[in-house]
């Protein structure tokens, strides 16, 4: 009797594998359609599926929104500290600004470094075998724009314009390899200094203002912006702040290494800048052109 049983468990496994292996085959063959078990576990499993996922959804989704709401609570007193500090912020430029006016109006100045007329102007193009040197925008000599005129976003200074069209304009990025660009600049300080930003080291994507004296202490955070010295830039664009300091292989000067303000890589709303004090003649600027072109 044993040997009985033992033998049918053996043909009870036997055929439950052969089963078993026959269901597999079946379900991995190529079918038009499911079979009627096929289709009620599936059927029967994706309602399972909805009847948990929903109100696991709702439970994430709630936890998410306490996050947010966290997140946006922070944020906002944040905001809050910063908008105090931008209202005396304005307070303190609009005296300063009518102070200012004031001291002109004794002086008799009607002009400065840092007057300019902006004009607004978007990408339409960028060619992509030269994306870090050349963009165009929809601006051109029909919109009074002109060439080696400065090229800005919000957030700093891109480049100039390079050329001009009736309807359009070729802008040339700060980031562009030409050693013809150098813009006349000063690091913000204590006591300016002045520099020239000639050149862009790819690796570190900085700037490098080079001409600065081996004697005088630059360090790293502050702030770059142009001279209007060039005679085509107005003074007071932002460039960017210093991230390195080392001496030029002489060591008669240093070298800053200047973190743009703004990003060469993703632009699409810029800023065109009309300085609108009077240049340098054109005999002055033959004769300067040599030493220094302003970008």
């Amino acid at each position: 009797m044993p040997q009985f049983f033992l033998n049918k468990r053996l043909i009870v496994l036997l055929v439950s594998i052969i089963v078993l292996v026959a269901l597999i085959g079946f379900s991995l063959r190529e079918r038009s359609k499911l079979s009627w078990p096929e289709q009620f576990l599936k059927d029967t499993a994706g309602l399972v599926q909805s009847l948990v996922s929903k109100p696991a959804h709702l439970v994430a989704g709630f936890f998410e929104n306490l996050q947010d709401l966290q997140n946006t609570y922070e944020e906002n007193k944040e905001l809050k500290s910063r908008l105090e500090k931008l209202v005396s912020l304005e307070a303190q430029v609009h005296e300063l600004e009518k102070d200012n006016n004031e001291l002109r109006d004794i002086l008799g100045e009607e002009e400065t470094l840092r007057d300019f007329k902006p004009l607004q102007a978007t990408v339409i193009g960028r060619n992509p075998d030269r994306w870090h040197e050349m963009i165009i925008i929809n601006k051109g000599k029909t919109n009074g724009i002109k060439k080696n005129m400065a090229v800005v976003t919000s957030h700093g200074l891109i480049g100039k314009v390079k050329t001009v069209n009736q309807f359009s304009s070729t802008v040339q990025l700060l980031s562009a390899m030409d050693p013809k660009n150098r813009i006349s600049a000063i690091v913000q300080g204590e006591t300016n200094v002045f520099g020239l930003v000639e050149g862009y080291d790819k690796e570190k994507k900085a700037l490098l203002i080079k001409a600065i004296p081996s004697g005088v202490e630059i360090k790293k955070g502050q702030n770059v912006i142009t001279s209007g010295l060039g005679g085509v830039f107005p003074q007071g664009l932002q460039i960017g702040k210093v991230i390195d300091v080392k001496p030029d292989q002489y060591g008669l000067n240093q070298t800053a290494l200047v973190e743009p303000g703004a990003d060469f890589y993703d632009l699409e709303n810029i800023i065109v800048i009309t300085r609108t004090m009077a240049q340098p003649n054109e005999a002055d600027m033959g004769e300067s052109e040599g030493k220094e072109e302003d970008l």
